[in-house]
């Protein structure tokens, strides 16, 4: 729920001012729609409509039968805007018609008085479902706040994944961003919180796209989180129980062939294993252990359409997933390693970059490379992966600031240089 009377009239301001959002609040306050009828409608492609899903924020809900409704503060949103639209002008003979500024002012009047209602029956029907230990935590942690994705997400990932005691801690919300990502064409929401309690002290980071979990950071700062349920001492055993709490969660069709592919994992060690077009990458390093589930096809392992949860010392402490987000392009290897080398080389002989306002063309490097990597990449703002390498070669000389390094990225299916990055060791 919203915390601050400041937060909502940011919400509700945002909402009024653009006439798709009030097109889409007066349809939602006739009866509740899906995203599908919505776009018919509005006549609006899906990216758009999700924007302004997104912006709309907690003014409406998602319903478990995937229609949307207005929230409470959808309501009184609704009922300011009719407030204004149906204020009375004075036009009868002998009388002025009422000036703008004073519908504003009646406007801002309406809206406060209906965000206060709301809040107020808010409280109150929040009060009446919750306990009083309940109500306890609710006051604790009211910070627990979101724009665009939902409270219960970010609640329900740390308890029932992560399996964190929410109840032992106090939590604070440190940040909350949203923006539209144009190269991925979805909305993106990050946000951050602080756990203390006397026991531990936690950082969570939380990034969404299109309302879907995309990564979950957790940072012990003070001593291990304090757990809803025993761990098991297993990393394994972990990984495999938590990847199906994480399928749970989310629902997602790909966690099941996920889940199958680790089941046939018996011990912990580094290994590669595929089963169909999914590979479970598992990398032990010191105290960290890394599961990585990717797409492969034709050879080529697409590392940015994947799942990946990263444990230290026994503690999830990193869940990303893109699967759900990234597809595949193409597979097409028109240009092998070697070529892929030379294509770097040539081009860096003719590039001309600036040093501390000092223009240098041409650049000679070391005949064997630092790296070679084909890392499948999006290109032209698209979510389509296709084949890509990443070269690291070493510079003949050192430059200015101690650029002695330079990254080359080469499109592998046409040969184009994507981008050039000069580096320092």
């Amino acid at each position: 729920m919203a915390g601050t009377e400041e937060e909502i009239y940011s919400i509700m301001f945002t909402s009024l001012k653009h006439p798709v959002r009030r097109k889409i609040l007066r349809m939602l306050a006739l009866k509740p729609m899906t995203f599908t009828e919505m776009v018919d409608e509005l006549s609006v492609s899906t990216s758009h409509l999700t924007y302004h899903l997104d912006s709309l924020g907690e003014l409406i809900f998602k319903m478990e039968n995937g229609r949307y409704k207005l929230s409470t503060f959808g309501l009184a949103t609704v009922s300011a805007m009719k407030g204004v639209e149906e204020a009375p002008e004075i036009e009868a003979k002998g009388r002025l018609r009422l000036p703008f500024r004073w519908k504003a002012v009646f406007a801002a009047l309406m809206v406060a008085v209906l965000v206060l209602s709301a809040m107020s029956v808010l409280e109150l029907n929040t009060l009446n479902q919750l306990s009083s230990s309940q109500n306890s935590l609710l006051a604790e942690n009211q910070q627990l706040l979101s724009w665009g994705i939902g409270t219960d997400k970010v609640a329900n990932l740390l308890q029932d994944v992560a399996q964190i005691d929410t109840t032992q801690y106090k939590i604070t919300l440190l940040s909350n961003t949203m923006e539209y990502r144009a190269d991925f064409n979805v909305a993106e929401e990050v946000i951050k919180y602080s756990l203390t309690s006397s026991q531990s002290n936690l950082d969570a980071d939380f990034r969404f796209r299109a309302n879907h979990l995309s990564r979950y950071q957790l940072n012990p700062i003070e001593s291990t989180p304090i757990y809803t349920q025993p761990q098991s001492s297993d990393v394994l055993e972990q990984a495999k129980a938590t990847l199906n709490r994480y399928k749970t969660y989310s629902g997602d069709t790909y966690l099941e062939e996920m889940s199958s592919l680790i089941a046939i994992v018996n011990q912990t060690e580094n290994a590669a294993v595929t089963q169909g077009n999914l590979k479970l990458q598992i990398t032990i390093s010191g105290d960290t252990t890394d599961f990585l589930w990717m797409y492969t096809e034709q050879g080529i392992d697409f590392s940015a359409k994947s799942l990946r949860m990263t444990f230290q010392n026994h503690v999830l402490t990193t869940l990303t997933d893109g699967y759900f987000l990234f597809t595949v392009g193409n597979t097409n290897l028109a240009i092998n390693k070697d070529q892929a080398v030379t294509i770097a080389k040539n081009y860096l002989k003719t590039l001309t970059w600036t040093f501390d306002g000092q223009q240098v063309t041409g650049f000679n490097t070391q005949d064997t490379p630092i790296s070679v990597e084909l890392l499948p990449h999006p290109r032209n703002n698209s979510i389509a992966l296709v084949p890509y390498w990443y070269i690291v070669l070493q510079l003949d000389e050192t430059y200015s600031g101690g650029i002695n390094k330079v990254s080359v990225g080469i499109y592998a299916d046409t040969g184009q240089v994507s981008d050039v990055q000069m580096l320092s060791s």
